[in-house]
This record gives structure tokens, C-alpha cells and sequence, in this order.
């Protein structure tokens, strides 16, 4: 059985602050939860340090690592969690959704995003992590 995923805006809501959606609605016999990714390589070392747009396209890129390594992909995701250390980094991060998100969710149904400022993450050069739910 795959994954039945229905992502939708119900009207009482009105439409949503950004690219997402405000509702998924999953059938599912397996979930993947993907940890906070950050902007690190496989030899551990981060990746654009200082520069948010740099960080933020390696986030994704091992986001979509993870997915792959069990079988999926972003037609899977059904919710982020979106960390920023910087306030002005988001519009930055909007721009990013902008460009990359029609690519990334073709069909326009992006998944719900909940966007928080923290004081810092694990490591100080970091400047954004996304923790990521799929279901499978």
C-alpha cells in the first residue's frame, strides 16, 4: 500500500502566509521522520558557513538524501519543521521556497511548514535546519 496523501487549505482558514499548505491528511503504513538536517557533508564538515543561501540549498540536498535512502521522495513529505538562528534570514528562506519548491512539489500541494527563530543551533555556524516527516 502507498501513501494516500491529501494536502489542501481549508477555506475557514484562508490562504496560507507562504508556500505551504495549512493541512495534510495522510493513509499510510509506514512514516519516515528525518531528523533536523543540517548544512553538513558526508565528511561532516559544514557547508557555506556565513552564507544562509549556500546552507539552506545543502539542507535540502540532504533532505533529499535521506528520503532516497528509504525509497522516497519529495512527493512523500508531509510536513517540515523549518529552524532559523537569524530573523532577517527569512526572507531569504522565502526566496529559496520560491524558487526551488515548484521544482522540488511540481503538482503546486506543498507541505505544511512550521517556521521558528531559535537562539542558535548545535553549532554556532549553522543557520538553519529542517526537520522533515514523510510517509511511505
Amino acid at each position: 500500500m502507498s501513501a494516500e496523501i491529501n494536502i489542501y487549505n481549508p477555506e475557514a482558514l484562508g490562504p496560507p502566509m507562504g508556500q505551504y499548505t495549512h493541512v495534510t491528511r495522510v493513509k499510510a503504513s509506514e512514516f519516515l521522520f528525518i531528523a533536523g538536517m543540517l548544512s553538513g557533508d558526508a565528511d561532516g564538515h559544514v557547508i557555506g558557513e556565513g552564507d544562509f543561501e549556500v546552507q539552506t540549498a545543502q539542507v535540502f540536498r540532504n533532505i533529499e538524501a535521506a528520503l532516497k535512502s528509504a525509497g522516497a521522495s519529495w512527493a512523500n513529505v508531509v510536513q517540515f519543521t523549518t529552524y532559523l538562528v537569524h530573523s532577517q534570514d527569512i526572507p531569504k528562506f522565502m526566496a529559496f521556497r520560491l524558487r526551488e519548491f515548484p521544482k522540488m512539489f511540481p503538482d503546486g500541494k506543498y507541505p505544511p511548514n512550521t517556521l521558528l527563530m531559535v537562539d542558535r543551533l548545535v553549532k554556532e555556524a549553522f543557520l538553519v535546519e529542517v526537520q522533515t516527516i514523510a510517509a511511505i
